[in-house]
């Protein structure tokens, strides 16, 4: 048995990304094809933008397959987003999402950033109770209708 590594991100994971969200949000909420059109143009300008020092994304492989990916940028001098928190569907229940988050976690506080926050949806509720379990607060819950569904969008924060 192979073992599961996380490795940085690099450009030639942008399709890959881009087409895991699209794939795997529709069949799960239905999502209509923004939101693969939003996860490209935040792929592209990180690859264009980012600061290597401040920003980094992981993408966990197993024996050359990508599995899942998660991205901390910077969200001012200091504070930092966790961003494209993915598990395809068989990497899930394995610990996987415990290892990225802390890994982001983990750079984020080495970089000096001081708090973190995400934007998610309600319904991912795997994700949202391994932020609750690793100290994230819920700070804002609103319904709107996004990527052609009704949603109860979520904010996030900890202090690092």
């Amino acid at each position: 048995m192979t073992q599961v590594v996380l490795r940085r991100f690099e450009a030639d994971d942008v399709d890959w990304l881009v087409e895991q969200h699209g794939t795997l949000y529709a069949e799960a909420e239905g999502f209509d094809d923004s939101f693969g059109v939003l996860v490209a143009q935040i792929l592209a300008d990180f690859v264009v933008e980012h600061d290597p020092a401040r920003e980094r994304g992981w993408i966990a492989e197993e024996g050359g397959q990508r599995l899942g990916s998660i991205f901390c940028v910077s969200n001012g001098a200091e504070g930092a987003k966790l961003r494209l928190f993915l598990l395809t569907p068989k990497a899930r229940g394995k610990g996987l999402g415990k290892r990225l988050l802390q890994a982001c976690m983990d750079f984020a506080r080495e970089t000096g950033y001081t708090e973190m926050v995400l934007w998610t949806h309600e319904s991912h509720r795997a994700a949202c109770a391994l932020y609750a379990k690793f100290g994230w607060q819920l700070v804002d819950s609103k319904p709107v209708r996004s990527f052609g569904v009704d949603l109860v969008e979520q904010s996030w924060r900890i202090d690092l």
